[in-house]
């Protein structure tokens, strides 16, 4: 993928409140260079990751039950009100990008972290069935399709990226979704069909996508084997372990969007401390400070659903700045 795909700075996906027009303003009066579609997950079902996915799949429905989502056979209120929610923030999100041109990203659950939290009828996670994990991959990649050019269509200036939400990737790959009992956890998948679905999805998207795990451990090696353009996550928890695999994904060319900084209310210190970690692991592996800028995204480390209103702006604010405090004074 080339440097220019993505802007410096970018969000995760969610916002705090339930005001499409207000998160919509706030994030492109943020990003000029990378906006991105928000999720207000505090309107409740539907609005929520998992919910709102639901509401892209074709030809496959769910509803709200007590455990979470489950499968059903047709559409149900659930379904439109998750459907209209996205209807109204494309509507705001159209509104406040006139005459945009550049990188947006939209994100959408991925095909691992949904098949661990959709319920088939008998309630257990459709992880539990490597056939419904199939049929539920290609339906998303149909949906996520249709939802692509339709974000297209409302703001032809666009360059869409896609963000596949992950946060359960790595436990679906270790076996430990739990079951629905709760006493025993679903069998791992094997890494070259989690890579495979991964990369089909991919495919069907047909533009640049970006994986993003707020949890530890995030594969970046398959990732990478998988195709990915970039990887997001929470620089907070990266470990000595996760070192040469993001050596190898930036030498490949694999973009990072670093969560650096915090996602729920916190003191902000001075911008350039929040990617000084950035730049320390730069120095560590040895790679070359002028990429710097162009490897990295800067994000908030999570979603910002739980941060105040002036908080999840000035988060916004604050990754802008030290994504030109990195570009500006890389060593």
């Amino acid at each position: 993928m080339s440097a220019h795909v993505f802007g410096p700075a970018t969000g995760v996906g969610s916002m705090p409140g339930g005001d499409a027009r207000e998160a919509a303003k706030t994030v492109t009066g943020s990003f000029e260079d990378f906006p991105y579609l928000a999720e207000l997950p505090a309107r409740g079902p539907g609005a929520d990751m998992i919910g709102r996915t639901a509401g892209l799949l074709v030809e496959v429905y769910a509803r709200v039950e007590p455990s979470g989502w489950r499968i059903g056979d047709r559409p149900g209120m659930d379904t439109r009100r998750a459907r209209s929610w996205l209807g109204e923030d494309l509507d705001a999100l159209e509104e406040y990008t006139q005459g945009y041109e550049g990188p947006l990203k939209v994100q959408a659950v991925g095909p691992w972290t949904l098949a661990a939290a959709l319920e088939l009828k008998n309630g257990e996670a459709a992880l539990s069935d490597p056939g419904a994990c199939r049929d539920l991959a290609g339906s998303l990649a149909e949906g996520l399709a249709r939802h692509l050019d339709d974000v297209r269509r409302r703001v032809p200036g666009a360059t869409p990226v896609l963000q596949l939400d992950e946060p359960s990737l790595t436990a679906v790959l270790r076996g430990q979704i739990k079951s629905a009992s709760g006493y025993r956890t679903h069998r791992a998948v094997d890494r070259q069909i989690v890579e495979g679905t991964l990369r089909s999805v991919m495919e069907a998207a047909g533009v640049p996508v970006v994986v993003h795990s707020c949890a530890p451990d995030v594969p970046f090696a398959l990732l990478r084997r998988a195709g990915v353009a970039g990887v997001s996550f929470d620089f907070g928890l990266l470990t000595e372990r996760d070192e040469d695999a993001i050596g190898e994904a930036v030498e490949g060319g694999t973009k990072l969007f670093a969560g650096v900084v915090p996602s729920t209310d916190a003191a902000l210190s001075d911008p350039a401390s929040n990617v000084s970690g950035v730049r320390t692991l730069w120095r560590r592996l040895g790679l070359n400070p002028g990429s710097l800028a162009e490897s990295v995204v800067v994000t908030p480390s999570c979603g910002l659903a739980g941060a105040s209103p002036a908080y999840a702006r000035k988060a916004l604010a604050h990754c802008v700045t030290a994504a030109r405090s990195l570009a500006d004074n890389p060593e």
